[in-house]
């Protein structure tokens, strides 16, 4: 019988990159003897850096079953302490260079300000 908790420990690599990819974990569960993990990303680039963890903790990942989607349409995002709209529009778009989209969805006069809580709101990719 597989251990919930070793499983886990095994794969805290993957649940630290969907924490910092901003993901929305649905399910941390056993489904016989693998580790379920069911989660919703914010982009197919932050989907790609999850599967970058999921290979570099074991290329194979035999006690592993996985659901990671990407969410669809438009998005919001609460700015974070040491947040910039470039690395949100990495972490949405895979591409930091794409931050006047986000500017632009939220009327933002100077893109470099800002602001910690503030509400932004994502257009699709």
């Amino acid at each position: 019988m597989a251990d919930l908790q070793q499983l886990k420990q095994k794969y805290q690599p993957v649940l630290d990159v969907l924490a910092r990819e901003d993901a929305t974990i649905q399910a941390v569960d056993l489904a016989g003897d693998k580790l379920h993990l069911k989660a919703i990303v914010v982009s197919e680039a932050s989907k790609n850096r999850v599967w970058d963890a999921i290979k570099a903790v074991d290329p194979t990942f035999p006690d592993l079953q996985h659901e990671i989607t990407v969410a669809q349409g438009e998005q919001t995002y609460t700015v974070k302490p040491g947040d910039n709209l470039s690395k949100i529009s990495r972490l949405f778009y895979g591409d930091p260079n794409q931050y006047s989209k986000i500017a632009r969805a939220n009327n933002l006069p100077d893109p470099d300000k800002i602001k910690v809580g503030q509400q932004l709101r994502i257009p699709a990719a």
